[in-house]
């Protein structure tokens, strides 16, 4: 008997030990989606049922009724596309500007103004939240879309600049000289070279700003108490009352809120993936 061939249980058994975790990883991941899709079918009075059901003994579909017919779900569906498209593309726009800037240009204060930028990431938001509650009265921005929109912006441009201008840095320079030598300004090879180079870093940090606007509730819940323009979270928190949750139609707006989500992630993963392995660049 070889060494190869003694070896060949262990390597058998290493494998099925790795199929049984990942199984368990995932069963661990997935059983909550599960659940929440499931009770957000069964009938109310089913939710409470002990023993637990795992599958509603009737199907039904009163929650998602109640959802759109009471809770004027769709109103608040719209106001989260709407802040989460719009903060997300400012954020990215101003992230491309910025990132280029950055990665590009040696100027003075460059050192200082990234580590501002990584500083404003440690500070805990509920710290400026009266200064800037305060602020958003005098402008009159509270209870408007508008105002909540350039909150999440001003959050999330930091962060954003200096994801973009990890992915500028791994773009050679050549390809701009290039573009240059052939009679391009700096800015037509920017946006003729480098940003189709840049495009899974774009959507990577769009989909970043999306998903943190989509599923922010506290900003949401301090700034906006108006029932035509709360957000998704804001409207589900008010599912929790003093002395119930109504458990239904939480896990509906849950299952629809997710959506939206998934759609985006389906439409861009192929510059997704190619985002979060650093928009590699081919020679």
């Amino acid at each position: 008997m070889t060494a190869e061939t003694s070896r060949a249980p262990l390597r058998r058994l290493a494998t099925a030990a790795k199929a049984v975790v990942l199984a368990a990883w995932l069963l661990i991941t997935v059983f909550p989606l599960y659940w929440i899709v499931v009770t957000s079918l069964k009938p109310q009075p089913e939710i409470f049922t002990v023993p637990l059901r795992y599958w509603p003994s009737k199907v039904t579909f009163e929650h998602y009724e109640e959802l759109f017919s009471f809770a004027d779900f769709g109103t608040y569906l719209l106001n989260s596309l709407l802040v989460s498209l719009v903060s997300a593309g400012v954020v990215t726009a101003i992230g491309v500007l910025g990132g280029y800037t950055l990665a590009r240009f040696a100027f003075p204060g460059r050192g200082a103004l990234m580590l501002a930028f990584l500083v404003t990431q440690m500070i805990p938001l509920f710290i400026a939240l009266g200064p800037l509650y305060l602020l958003m009265s005098d402008l009159d921005l509270l209870n408007r879309l508008a105002g909540l929109m350039l909150v999440y912006v001003a959050m999330l441009v930091p962060f954003s600049t200096i994801i973009m201008r990890g992915f500028y840095e791994r773009v050679p320079v050549a390809l701009e000289e290039a573009a240059q030598v052939d009679g391009a300004s700096r800015l037509a090879a920017m946006v003729r070279v480098v940003i189709p180079v840049m495009l899974p870093g774009i959507a990577a940090t769009f989909i970043f700003a999306f998903v943190q606007c989509w599923n922010e509730l506290f900003l949401a819940i301090t700034f906006i108490d108006s029932e035509d323009a709360k957000t998704i979270p804001v409207a589900m928190n008010s599912f929790i009352t003093q002395y119930d949750i109504d458990w239904g139609s939480m896990a509906a707006a849950t299952v629809v809120s997710v959506l939206p989500t998934l759609v985006l992630f389906a439409a861009v993963r192929r510059y997704i993936v190619e985002g979060l392995t650093a928009g590699a660049v081919k020679g």
